[in-house]
């Protein structure tokens, strides 16, 4: 009978990690636990003593992982390998994250895998298939890609023009042809076995995919097809998920449970860690022992008509530009709010660099933010600002958090307004500046009130009309009265604004101090 080691890629929420786990290994599976270096040892010792003594679990060796980068192929073979030496039992491994649920009973996944003496990998031609919909395709492979697209991102362009500009090309690997897919794939322990033999021969291979982007996409899926008789792979993926029109996963909800057992897969991705019932009740199900299921299949189809024909409800998302649309009530939105721009800035990436906090500068305020492909709606600040809920909400799925930092100017009353009627939790942070007249005279001649011919009496006669006008800005945020209200100011020193610091992010007041204290915060 089929024996599955779970390798369960994770980095957050402990006790509903420890939860699935337990519930995976009920059934006589195993499961190898990578939890991410950057989530804390505190979080991670949590989740060893809530399975201490379960047998069927095995820990991979930690590493801080990032999107797109070779950290999350290293973390799967991690905890391949660490699965393979624990478990010689195991028959297949099925690769799962912390946001997948089981969707079919565990007797029903068992006589189903008995019955497939194949690997279920989605791998296509890299350069024939139309898997990638947008941006880079070739440029992934042939050039070397040694920063993050997501948190250095005009260095990472940069450095790909600069490679172009040089013709830095490189060769794909002898004998390989490169298959692009999901990364959500189930394989046998032959196959397994055949891929770690083939890495101890071919450094090169690994060399090659350190610096790929997104290897997680081609790694495996080359590596299968380069091993295996194509008769013996099934190009799909037994882990059920959809993509919005806008490139973003799918959530599923409570009321969602029919259609998703109804699907002709084992696993679904991503299960909104809100929907308590549906987790309950495939928790249950997966318990069952049942063995009959019809299949509908219909999942697929039937979101993409109703989303398209703009059915407004929770069974399948609202469309996002509908009235009504949530960041989500575990999400925490934290707000900088500062007519100084450059100071907000230099704090935002003061507080990412004391905390891994995700931080996101005046993306309402600036035509040219530094913000990552989300299908379109990135493009110019009227359709940000228009849909500001969902353009949160993405980003918070994109960078994969419930935790975000972002900036604001202090005119945006409005947007203030609407985060915090929103059901996540908002917080501001006031940052208190000293506004010199050389300094408000340079606002006014950016916002076009003034020009460059403008006299300088008419400029200093300008000066109290913009000192009043962000004063009033700030007076109308102050009179809305919302909670979690903190505020710094340039006229306290470290130690007094390390206290509303520490309140604003709930942090230790040591770690808020040496935030207090960055070099020149304040200056011009």
């Amino acid at each position: 009978m089929a024996r599955i080691a779970y390798i369960l890629l994770c980095h957050k929420d402990p006790a509903a990690i420890a939860a699935q786990v337990s519930q995976l290994t009920a059934r006589g599976d195993y499961v190898a636990v990578h939890f991410d270096a950057r989530a804390g040892d505190k979080a991670f010792q949590a989740i060893r003593s809530a399975l201490d003594g379960n047998e069927n679990v095995a820990f991979a060796e930690r590493i801080k992982c990032g999107w797109g980068e070779w950290s999350l192929v290293q973390a799967t073979l991690n905890a391949v390998r660490a699965a393979e030496a624990a478990f010689p039992r195991a028959t297949h491994f099925y690769m799962v994250s912390g946001d997948c649920m089981p969707i079919k009973s565990a007797e029903y996944i068992h006589d189903f895998l008995d019955n497939h003496e194949i690997d279920f990998i989605e791998s296509f031609d890299y350069f024939k298939s139309d898997w990638i919909k947008t941006g880079m395709r070739e440029e992934r492979l042939i050039y070397r890609h040694y920063l993050n697209e997501r948190n250095h991102k005009k260095l990472f362009y940069a450095a790909l023009e600069m490679q172009k500009r040089l013709g830095l090309k490189r060769a794909i690997p002898k004998g390989l042809d490169i298959m692009i897919g999901s990364q959500w794939w189930c394989l046998r322990r032959q196959t397994i076995e055949r891929i770690l033999g083939f890495l101890k021969k071919r450094r090169d291979v690994v060399r090659f995919f350190r610096t790929t982007w997104i290897p997680d996409e081609t790694f495996f899926q080359t590596l299968v097809r380069h091993l295996v008789p194509h008769a013996e792979i099934d190009p799909r993926t037994l882990t059920f998920l959809m993509f919005s029109d806008y490139g973003m996963p799918v959530t599923f909800y409570n009321d969602q449970y029919d259609m998703l057992v109804a699907q002709d897969f084992m696993f679904a991705r991503k299960i909104s860690p809100e929907a308590r019932m549906l987790k309950s009740r495939l928790g249950a199900l997966y318990g069952s022992g049942q063995t009959e299921f019809p299949i509908a299949g219909e999942g697929r189809r039937l979101h993409a008509y109703l989303t398209h024909q703009g059915r407004y409800g929770r069974r399948f998302a609202p469309r996002f530009w509908e009235q009504g649309s949530t960041l989500g009530r575990e999400r925490e939105l934290l707000i900088l709010i500062c007519k100084k721009w450059h100071v907000a800035k230099r704090l935002l990436h003061a507080i990412t660099r004391a905390t891994n906090l995700t931080g996101v500068e005046f993306l309402f305020d600036e035509e040219d933010a530094a913000l990552p492909h989300l299908g379109g709606i990135e493009n110019s600040m009227e359709k940000r600002t228009r849909h500001r809920r969902a353009m949160m909400r993405m980003l918070f799925d994109y960078h994969e958090t419930n935790r975000m930092l972002i900036c604001l100017d202090p005119k945006n009353l409005e947007l203030l307004q609407d985060f915090y009627s929103d059901r996540c939790t908002t917080r501001i942070l006031e940052i208190e500046c000293d506004y010199s007249e050389q300094y408000l005279i340079g606002h006014a001649l950016r916002v076009g009130l003034a020009g460059q011919n403008t006299p300088r009496q008419t400029l200093q006669q300008l000066v109290p009309t913009v000192r009043q006008e962000f004063a009033h800005e700030i007076d109308a945020i102050r009179d809305a009265e919302f909670p979690h209200h903190y505020r710094i100011s340039e006229q306290h020193n470290d130690a007094e604004n390390a206290i509303p610091l520490s309140g604003f992010l709930d942090i230790p007041e040591s770690v808020a101090g040496e935030i207090a204290r960055t070099d020149h915060l304040f200056a011009e």
